[in-house]
């Protein structure tokens, strides 16, 4: 079987000469699709890869009877319906390490223009005006920096900000261990009380909807400064401008809006933020640099490659992450299954009842859902997949090769 794999939003080279490299038939395309236009495109498709802009809606993955897995090349998965792509056995894999240093530069980068105005200086000269003054420029070193959600991102920006000479503190919904002298404090307010500069790094979800808003924002500390490079919905951008413009706080930057243009070139962007003094605004590139992007297509490419031609699932969001080193005499099968009792019993009644023996089997179970990995030393695995694939708790069984 030659896997076909559709690649869309300009998703970097490597990863079409990874998927090449194993065999695999890939299709590229610049920009994103309507929904209506994915769902049309994905007929005899095996796997999409997107990016933030693709919306793989529960319409668009009914629809497309042959997908198997979905590639977000990308850290977040909110534009994927992950309970439609579980319930179809679908496998949907994301880039959760690739973009970390590229999104703690630009972090450090903008806070450094925060302190000196250096948006506005720029834009200044531009027009012809010349403004030399050190009025409200200050260094960042002593200042304190609060990071709220400490994950892979928020480390690496709490390392490079001690180098800065920057204190630390930060506020994740789960203990975490602190990296180099950072801090964790007890509650989003404690961080907000406390910061000169807060970086907001969570992702989209029913807790962090508007997380940010005219409350938080009065808890700041006066002539403090806010980033996001998280999600567009985490902050409400009526009251940030608000809290600007009545100098409540200093100065802002925000890489991610609650509405962004569909294409990547667009001139019909709009925000409340525009014009503000001391606001640096970017298009959604916190993670937008050529090694991000190469290590991006890299990490989701091998794990589609994987998941085809070995059943891993490792990096995988929706399924429970499952290897089992591959042995070039076994017939392998894989299985997506309903985690409900019985299944195993009868996964194994097809088995003896096809005289497969067994050489090796892994099964995990997550949530809803269990994914069993099973080799055989006999050529049986097309007619166990067939029989599994008859039972109402299989999503999806199929031989592996």
């Amino acid at each position: 079987m030659t896997f076909r794999v559709l690649l869309l939003e300009s998703i970097h080279e490597l990863a079409r000469i990874n998927l090449a490299a194993a065999g695999i038939e890939v299709e590229l395309m610049d920009g994103a699709l309507t929904e209506s236009e994915l769902a049309a495109r994905l007929k005899g498709v095996h796997a999409v890869g997107i990016r933030s802009k693709t919306q793989m809606t529960a319409a668009v993955i009914e629809a497309a009877d042959d997908l198997m897995a979905i590639g977000a090349f990308c850290i977040g998965t909110n534009q994927i319906d992950l309970d439609m792509a579980t319930e179809r056995g679908v496998a949907v894999f994301n880039a959760p390490f690739s973009n970390t240093r590229s999104v703690a530069e630009l972090v450090l980068s903008e806070i450094v223009m925060l302190s000196r105005g250096l948006a506005d200086r720029s834009r200044e000269m531009h027009v012809g005006q010349w403004r030399k003054s050190a009025k409200g420029a200050r260094e960042v070193r002593g200042k304190t920096l609060g990071i709220i959600g400490y994950g892979h991102i928020g480390h690496q920006i709490g390392i490079i900000a001690e180098s800065f000479g920057m204190r630390v503190v930060f506020h994740d919904i789960v203990s975490k261990l602190p990296i180099g002298n950072n801090t964790q404090l007890t509650s989003l307010e404690a961080v907000l009380r406390e910061s000169d500069f807060v970086t907001l790094h969570v992702p989209a979800t029913d807790q962090t909807h508007e997380m940010i808003g005219a409350n938080e924002i009065a808890q700041m500390k006066p002539g403090a400064a806010l980033l996001n490079l998280s999600r567009g919905t985490v902050v409400v951008i009526p009251a940030l401008a608000e809290a600007l413009k009545a100098g409540h706080l200093s100065g802002a930057a925000i890489d991610v809006f609650p509405v962004e243009p569909k294409k990547n070139i667009s001139d019909d962007f709009v925000s409340e933020l525009r014009g503000l003094d001391n606001v640096v605004m970017t298009p959604h590139i916190g993670g937008s640099t050529m090694e991000a992007q190469e290590n991006i297509g890299r990490e989701v490419s091998t794990a589609l490659a994987n998941y085809f031609h070995a059943g891993g699932t490792t990096g995988s969001v929706n399924f429970p992450e499952v290897e089992l080193p591959k042995v070039a005499s076994a017939h392998r099968i894989t299985n997506v299954h309903q985690n409900v009792p019985g299944v195993l019993s009868e996964l194994n009644r097809i088995v003896s009842e096809a005289e497969g023996n067994v050489t090796a089997q892994v099964l995990a179970t997550q949530g809803k859902l269990g994914y069993l990995l099973m080799d055989f030393d006999q050529a049986v695995a097309d007619d166990v997949a067939d029989k599994m694939n008859a039972l109402d708790t299989t999503l999806v069984a199929r031989a592996v090769r």
